[in-house]
């Protein structure tokens, strides 16, 4: 089976607003609803659980009925951070499932994940183990030591931009959790740092600059731009 645990945990403060940005509404819709729309309509999706910010709960309960979002099966309390968020989706989710059953964790703030990348992440996972959505990094990438000046550059080819879903086996995402408790690692960044933190390797699938994280008020203009944006047809996607 393949379950997206939906990771809705943080309060957002980089937004500066009043609620929860991913309780926030665009376009008459909450931002959560159309990342759970994404994976309600992906025939590959048997399950949606939510990692929720607390007192936030019966909220998400009533959107996910009012827009019918009828694969949501879980909402587990967030943690202290994303690291704990996901550990706690993550240990709730071993109790239902099978080990070898594969879990996309997603952030609920990037609601224009698509078919395709969904796809992508579960078949390097079925193949692989694991899948970190990626894209290429485009720009001249430069080292700083102080945030003000740089003297050097990194190649721009070895670099690949992290984004989510990122795909894992139930069992191997949990005993690497366990592991990283054990070994007194509570803060890393991703899922994908957290397996580079614990010595194992990742694969790559295929993300999209669609996919974006909605962080700032500015992000919030661009998924707007992006919902009223249709592709010219004469533009070759090839």
């Amino acid at each position: 089976m393949n379950i997206a645990l939906i990771i809705a945990g943080g309060s957002g403060n980089r937004m500066h607003q009043d609620i929860p940005k991913q309780f926030l509404t665009v376009n008459e819709r909450p931002v959560i609803i159309y990342t759970l729309e994404a994976f309600e309509r992906h025939p590959e999706i048997d399950a949606i659980a939510v990692v929720c910010i607390e007192g936030w709960e019966q909220v998400l309960w009533a959107y996910a009925k009012q827009f019918n979002i009828t694969k949501l099966r879980y909402v587990i309390p967030g943690g202290e951070n994303g690291q704990a968020s996901i550990r706690n989706g993550v240990y709730e989710l071993e109790k239902y499932f099978s080990e070898d059953d594969i879990v996309l964790i997603h952030d609920a703030i990037r609601p224009m994940v698509s078919a395709e990348i969904i796809s992508d992440c579960i078949r390097i996972t079925a193949r692989y183990g694991n899948a970190i959505t990626v894209i290429p990094c485009a720009e001249a990438m430069m080292q700083t030591e102080d945030g003000v000046i740089s003297t050097g550059s990194y190649p721009r080819g070895k670099l690949k931009r992290t984004q989510t879903p990122q795909g894992f086996r139930i069992g191997n995402i949990c005993d690497l959790h366990r592991r990283a408790l054990e070994q007194g690692i509570t803060n890393s960044v991703a899922s994908c740092t957290l397996v580079i933190e614990m010595g194992e390797q990742v694969y790559f699938s295929a993300g999209s600059e669609k996919n974006i994280k909605l962080t700032t008020i500015d992000d919030i203009d661009i998924f707007k731009a992006l919902l009223a944006a249709k592709r010219s047809d004469w533009l070759k996607t090839q």
